[in-house]
């Protein structure tokens, strides 16, 4: 059978027909004529489905990705490994047919794995509710700075400077729409400038957004902003890398009110850069004013288990203008993976790849900075990523990488001016000492 079969001219007459129309054209008589193409698209000749496939196997070919690559590389994205379970069982046709749970009495499967990946969210954040259907790990902090916007009835968000850039960009975008205003504090040695944070902090800041280990891999003074975030009354908002969870104090110990992070590295891969997942976790206080969706466990008329889709906070559901965001596709496919993951692993198994990473992370820093041809640009405790400066470009490091078939860092000057040579280098559990030790080899060649 043919994948794709045309309507014949005799189909499009019949169609034209049942509706009053004498040609194609008519169906859009509605539109100005200066306003339609009028000419072809400009996409070349058609091609058999044989020939499609060559050609797009050609383009294919020129990408290079982590499985050709001895990735470095991390800045949001990370290349952990991925058991193969995890594959084996989201790739069951009703996992990855299923969109979103509109009938819950009938979509209990798909419930039960949003409500497990939600209480292993909240586990390893130490909050006490979280949702689904979050975009990103962008998306989902300006969600979570929305909510303190709205819980303190406030119109000003600090972010730090050390927050991914990403999401600071997002949060702007956002900004523009919003009756609120953002204000972003300085970095001081890399992580954020304490003394500037406690000058800038006032009585319209609704919250706070600090990054845990921060965009530059570095640990932040969590207890020092918790005290001055919440003496002004205003809210914590903490953005994580899940997997630090393993081996650093959950969020919600070290008086986090909002959690927000990227879930990619929980089971997902790279994927080009998507489609990712993010999660939002927060205090029980906050619950009413979470977006997306929050599956709860019940019982049926015949009490046995059953989920039931619990507050939602969708405009097309029962708050519709009263709602908390319009923020509603759903990433159920990602967020099972990532409930998969953290099944496998389990606590000791998210603390062994969280554990290997620094060490391995560790051992890279060392080895490169050693000759002194690389210098710290920080001088921070760190988790899997670290920044490094020398006299070369950032962009001919990389250059020099990739001809050895190693993904360099990132190169922290599309974003930090004044880090022109810097690089952000990270360290996964997948990266062996042979593979280290040949980085340092060719950095020290260039």
């Amino acid at each position: 059978m043919h994948r794709y079969i045309p309507n014949t001219e005799a189909d499009a007459k019949q169609m034209l027909d049942s509706i009053g129309g004498a040609s194609i054209e008519d169906l859009f008589k509605d539109i100005p004529k200066d306003l339609r193409l009028n000419r072809g698209l400009n996409l070349g000749e058609s091609l058999s489905e044989m020939e499609l496939i060559s050609h797009m196997k050609g383009l294919s070919n020129q990408n290079k990705s982590v499985e050709d690559l001895v990735c470095f590389l991390g800045a949001g994205a990370y290349d952990h490994y991925i058991p193969a379970i995890v594959k084996h069982l989201a790739m069951r046709s009703e996992f990855y047919t299923a969109y979103t749970p509109y009938q819950p009495e009938i979509s209990q499967g798909t419930l039960q794995a949003i409500f497990e990946y939600q209480s292993m969210i909240c586990h390893l954040t130490g909050m006490d509710v979280t949702n689904a259907s979050m975009y990103d790990g962008a998306t989902a902090c300006v969600e979570g700075a929305m909510m303190a916007v709205e819980n303190t009835k406030r119109k000003a968000i600090i972010v730090s400077k050390t927050v991914h850039p990403e999401v600071r960009k997002v949060l702007d975008t956002y900004v523009k729409f919003r009756d609120f205003q953002v204000v972003e504090i300085d970095m001081a040695d890399g992580v954020t400038d304490l003394e500037q944070l406690k000058t800038t902090m006032g009585k319209e800041t609704a919250g706070v957004i600090i990054q845990n280990p921060n965009f530059f891999g570095a640990l932040e003074d969590m207890a020092a902003i918790e005290k001055i975030t919440h003496e002004n009354k205003s809210m914590l908002i903490n953005y994580v890398d899940p997997i630090s969870l393993g081996i650093l104090k959950a969020p919600g110990e070290l008086g986090a009110d909002i959690v927000a992070g990227e879930g990619q590295s929980l089971g997902n891969q790279l994927n080009f850069g998507g489609p990712y997942l993010g999660f939002l976790a927060a205090n029980a206080k906050l619950v009413r004013k979470m977006p997306g969706r929050i599956v709860g466990q019940s019982e049926d008329v015949d009490g046995k288990r059953a989920f039931v889709l619990t507050l939602q906070a969708r405009e097309q559901h029962i708050r519709r203008f009263k709602a908390t965001s319009n923020i509603c596709s759903n990433q159920g496919l990602n967020a099972l993976m990532a409930a998969i993951y953290l099944t496998t692993m389990g606590k000791q198994g998210i603390k062994e790849v969280a554990v290997q990473s620094a060490q391995k992370a560790h051992y890279a820093f060392e080895q490169i900075t050693k000759s002194g041809k690389f210098k710290p640009l920080f001088n921070q405790p760190f988790f899997k990523e670290f920044a490094v400066t020398s006299d070369l470009k950032a962009s001919k490091v990389n250059e020099a990488l990739m001809k050895h078939n190693i993904l360099g860092g990132y190169e922290l000057g599309k974003d930090y001016p004044q880090f022109e040579n810097g690089l952000l280098f990270c360290v996964t559990e997948k990266r062996t000492k042979a593979e280290i030790d040949r980085l340092v080899q060719v950095l020290e060649v260039i």
